[in-house]
This record gives C-alpha cells, structure tokens and sequence, in this order.
C-alpha cells in the first residue's frame, strides 16, 4: 500500500505569497496617514543635524559612553534612566492598544512609514494598481525597463540615506558627511550605513506586509491587549450584508440586500491585503484604508458611511461602551506612576557623581602622632558641560581630616580621578567605622553629593 492509497496527502510547507498591489485612496485617514509619514520622516531625517550649545543635540556616543539629548548628557551610571523610558513605551502601547487596537502599527510604525514612503515612490514611477499589475505581468520592454530602473534608483537612494541619517545619531553627522563624501570615513561606517540601508530596502521595498504579519511579533500577541470594548477597525456585518451589486441610488432593502456592493474596493487598498469583511484579523495594521474606501464607495451609492469604521463590538452589538474599565485603569495608573517617576529622576538627578574607593592593599598605617592613616581613591564625574570647583571633606569620626589636597577642578564632561589619605587621631580611629565624603562645589553654583565609605583602624582589643 503506498502512501496515496492510504489516503495521504502532502503539501508545500512554504506557501509563496502573492505580491500585494494596495490602491490609492484618499480621505480623511489617508491624509492623516500621509501627514504622519512627513512629520516623522522629517524628525527622524533633521533630527542628526538638530545642535544645542554648539554641539550636536541628539547624539548616542557609544565610543565615549555618552548619550546626549538636548542640554542633558546621560552617563553610563545613568542607565536607569533608559530602562523607565523603555518600560513607559512598553507601557504606552498596552495601553493604546487596550483602547484604539493597532493605532501604533497605522501610522506611527516604522515599518508602515517607511513602506508607505516606498509605495508612494513605487505609484508615482509605475503608476495607479492596474497600471503596476499589467507593468508586472508584462514583457520587458524599454518603458518597463526605465520605470523599474527609476523605482529602484529613488529606492536605493532613499534607504542609503536613511542608513546614513541613522549612523548620524551615533557619529556627529558633520564630521560624518565631511568623510563619506572624501572617502576618508571608517569601514564600519561605510558597512553601518550599507547595512541599515539594506535593512530599510528590503523591509520597505520588498517584504513590506510579510513583516507585519509574519515576523512582528506584536502581531501574535495584541489580541492578549484587546477586549469587547477595543477601538477596532471592522465591517458591519448586520448593515452590510447580504452583499450584492446594484445600480447607484437604488433601495437595497427592495432587493434583499445590505449595503455592501461587494466591489472589494476596501480589499484592493489594503495594504497586507486581507478583507476586513471577514472579520477582525491579526494581520490588519489598523491604517483604515479600507475606511476611506468604503466611504468613498457609499458617498457615490448615497448611503450613510460607516459600513467600515472604528467601533467595538459591544457598539455592533448595540451595547454601551465602556472606557473605564480594569485594563484601562490598571495601564493608565503604572503609566501615570512611571511618568511621575521619570519625571522626578530626571529633575532631582544630580550633575556630578562621587565615588570613593578605598585602597585594599593595606587596611591602615599608623603614622605616630597624626594618627591612623586610611588610603582613597576619590574619582569625580562632572556630568555638566562646564568645568566646576570643588572642595572635598571627610566627617563621621572625632578630628578625622584629609591630609593630602582636598580642592579640585574637574572640566565639564569629563572623569578626575586623585589619590587622597584620611587620619584620625589614635583614641577614635578604633575597628571599621563609617565615614562620608562630601563633595562641594565653591564656584557657586551650590551642587553637593555625598558618598559613604569605612575606615580601618586597631581593633579595640
């Protein structure tokens, strides 16, 4: 018996999928979502060329282990300050997606901006969806020739630049420009550039839709994030069907049908081409295409819109909506608790960090009549962007001092490290105890931290 008469049956484990053509369309959210794409495009383009104080505002120096934003340099001891901003927009979208479903991945995702700046370049080279499909399946001639030429020229161009404008917020972007245009710059800036470069057209150009529905992996778990009262994109079902064609103006309630023409129009622009009509579906971005669409089609039938429209299905359930509810509540008070803490890390965050370590090599010396000597290392860090003074004392024993130098001056930016010795008198300095260094600014500009450390001395045996 071979495997056919036992009733096998195989199949391909890879599907190819078939490439997305996504019309044009115009309304409200398309003009909302074309005016996303500037803007963020605009940011993240001008955002390496932005400067404060002379310097450039927005730059991640990973060599020199800074990160600047605007008038604030964030220091590696400053890490905490990274991970709340990744735990607030962790939150952010639970929260958003709780209340308006996927908004983030319509028009906000990079992956959506950046494919709907490919595709806007693909409609204006080869044309409307028609004209690119019969392009497509066409033979090869000197029109389809020039036309894909051009596509792939303005798309190499814009992803080269895009790799370069990324590899600004980590190389100053001047210098950057100066040494790609002499061919003077690093290997590794060339390959960083041709990398994300390559990343932005093949993800934009190329894979567009099949990331979102086959490698993002918010796509697999949003559905945890949504309940009965998610804002989500969906298609009245009691209104619009039973579908069925019919000419402009007429009733449809004379010929048993709903709303719905079945033009598949809302299809035809989608952009991970799914049918909202059948239902809430992981791969719909939520960028309401097929609501304009839709829109468009019942302005001309002189139906109310709405066939296709953000509701909830308690709203096409005919039931009351609910905007406070636990998930709301729960994501909006960490939300608002993070910000708060955020917040008020960042203002009560100090310029200047003191730490003091204690040489381990010999526990103490005793020097005769100054005392009990303990050996530091004091090491400063000047977060500011301009040099300060500093006057350095010790407290926490009876008649304790610092012997060596206690006056420094350390550049803006910058670490001072000094090597310092500690006494106490005879009759104090008895077992471990605990002292603290404090570190004052006199150049007036009233700064003071403060850092514990021990000091050794005979036991009281």
């Amino acid at each position: 018996m071979n495997d056919e008469s036992a009733g096998y049956q195989y199949g391909n484990l890879y599907r190819s999928e078939s490439k997305v053509y996504p019309r044009e369309v115009k309304g409200r959210f398309a003009t909302l979502r074309r005016l996303a794409m500037f803007v963020l495009l605009g940011m993240f383009y001008g955002g390496p060329w932005l400067t404060w104080d002379g310097r450039q505002a927005l730059l991640f120096d990973l060599p020199a282990r800074k990160f600047y934003i605007w008038g604030m340099t964030l220091w590696p001891q400053d890490f905490i300050y990274l991970a709340l901003l990744l735990i607030i927009l962790a939150v952010s979208l639970f929260f958003f997606t709780a209340l308006a479903g996927r908004l983030w991945c319509g028009f906000a995702c990079p992956q959506t901006v950046w494919s709907e700046a490919f595709t806007w370049i693909e409609m204006a080279i080869e044309g409307g969806r028609n004209k690119r499909i019969k392009l497509d399946q066409g033979p090869w001639t000197w029109q389809k020739i020039w036309k894909k030429s051009a596509k792939q020229i303005c798309w190499i161009s814009l992803a080269l630049f895009t790799g370069y404008s990324f590899v600004g917020y980590f190389v100053d972007v001047r210098t950057l420009t100066s040494e790609l245009l002499t061919f003077s710059a690093g290997p590794w800036a060339y390959f960083w550039v041709l990398f994300y470069g390559f990343a932005t057209y093949g993800n934009a150009g190329f894979m567009r839709e099949q990331v979102c529905k086959y490698m993002c992996p918010y796509a697999r778990f949003q559905g945890a994030m949504f309940d009965h009262d998610t804002m989500i994109i969906s298609y009245d079902a009691e209104r619009g069907e039973p579908r069925g064609a019919r000419k402009k103006g007429s009733d449809p309630g004379k010929k048993g049908l709903g709303d719905c023409i079945d033009c598949t129009i809302c299809v035809q622009v989608c952009p991970t081409g799914i049918d909202i009509r059948e239902g809430l579906q992981y791969e719909c971005i939520a960028c309401a295409a097929c609501i304009d669409a839709c829109d468009t089609v019942m302005d001309k039938m002189q139906y109310p819109r709405g066939l296709i429209r953000y509701s909830t299905e308690r709203a096409l359930e005919h039931k009351q909506y609910h905007l406070l509810r636990p998930r709301t509540i729960v994501y909006s008070g960490i939300l608002s608790l993070l910000v708060i803490a955020m917040i008020s890390a960042v203002t009560l965050r100090k310029p200047v960090i003191l730490d003091v370590i204690r040489d381990r090599n010999t526990l103490y010396r005793d020097v005769g009549r100054q005392g009990i000597e303990n050996s530091y290392t004091v090491r400063v860090v000047n977060k500011h962007n301009i040099d300060h003074d500093y006057s350095l004392s010790v407290s926490g024993i009876d008649g304790i001092r610092i012997r060596s130098a206690s006056e420094l001056s350390v550049a803006g930016e910058s670490v001072f490290s000094l090597p310092i010795s500690v006494t106490a008198p005879h009759q104090s300095a008895v077992g471990g105890q605990v002292i603290e260094f404090t570190l004052t600014t006199t150049d007036g500009s009233n700064i003071t931290v403060s850092e514990e450390s021990r000091f050794r001395g005979p036991s009281g045996d």
